[in-house]
């Protein structure tokens, strides 16, 4: 049984250039987010529980090694870069993983990924992924572990976050494909002589070819505007009329505004209520 737990390397202090908006990173600051450290723990405990392979993978430069490294660290058995020039769409780094990890020889009975990375990345991915894989989906999920029921020795217990402080459980067969949110698991940490060790591992590469552009074309994004009614001019032959009639100002009934002047704050509350009464039977 393999499990696989996709990581995202990015810089979470990016800076911006104010001149040209170019968006710049460090080498070193780039490290895993919350949510992918959580969906490695998931997949760490999943592989003890099951007695399967864990395997890092990551789709990005060299740089993103990194994350990797701290997969082994922490125990992962294996770890996977594939080459990806660039930031890929949500679409073209799950065609990377999927193609990837096909070129590798690897089979994955189990894809653990994060909901969203650091750098804002929503968490479509694994949705598409999924599809890919022909493996079933629990996106969003809070808790993940083995499934003791009746469903089956190799199907997974779910918890997923619905609105309204709710939860619903689900049963997850293999294969399959899960997001984790992040803060419900903390990575373990990694030893000394384990960390020293993942420094000088060797890190597979694979390169495989880019996405093919997608036939759906997207025009230029632009601010909403509704569609113009067609509405009858304002009769009068001034302007002054014109606009009368554009406002209602003088059409009856009208109520003419009024200056409340009410001696203690009792009656002040008194007035307001029954000026609001009065308004309440105007619109009814």
């Amino acid at each position: 049984m393999l499990i696989v737990a996709t990581l995202h390397r990015a810089d979470p202090r990016a800076t911006v250039d104010p001149l040209t908006g170019r968006v710049g990173t460090e080498g070193y600051a780039g490290t895993a987010s919350h949510a992918d450290r959580c969906a490695l723990e998931h997949a760490l405990r999943l592989a003890e529980v099951f007695g399967a392979r864990c395997l890092a993978v990551t789709a990005g430069p060299p740089e993103a090694e990194e994350v990797l490294r701290e997969a082994l660290a922490c125990g992962a058995d294996q770890a996977l870069r594939i080459e990806a020039p660039g930031t890929p769409d949500p679409a073209g780094t799950a065609h990377l993983l999927h193609a990837g990890l096909a070129a590798h020889g690897a089979r994955p009975d189990l894809v653990v990924c994060g909901d969203r990375s650091a750098d804002g990345a929503t968490g479509t991915t694994p949705a598409l992924l999924a599809g890919l894989l022909g493996a079933a989906q629990a996106l969003g999920l809070i808790e993940l572990a083995e499934d003791n029921g009746t469903t089956g020795p190799a199907a997974l217990r779910a918890v997923r976050r619905l609105d309204g402080g709710r939860a619903e459980v689900l049963a997850v067969p293999l294969p399959a494909v899960c997001s984790v949110e992040a803060g419900q698991v903390r990575l373990r940490r990694a030893s000394l002589a384990d960390t020293l060790a993942a420094r000088t591992a060797a890190i597979p590469v694979v390169s495989v070819a880019a996405a093919p552009a997608s036939r759906v074309r997207t025009g230029p994004v632009r601010a909403y505007r509704p569609r113009p009614r067609a509405l009858p001019a304002p009769a009068g032959d001034t302007p002054r009329a014109r606009l009368l009639a554009l406002t209602g100002a003088h059409t009856p009934p009208r109520t003419p505004p009024r200056v409340l002047t009410p001696a203690s704050p009792a009656e002040a509350a008194d007035l307001l209520l029954a000026e609001l009464r009065g308004l309440s039977r105007d619109a009814g």
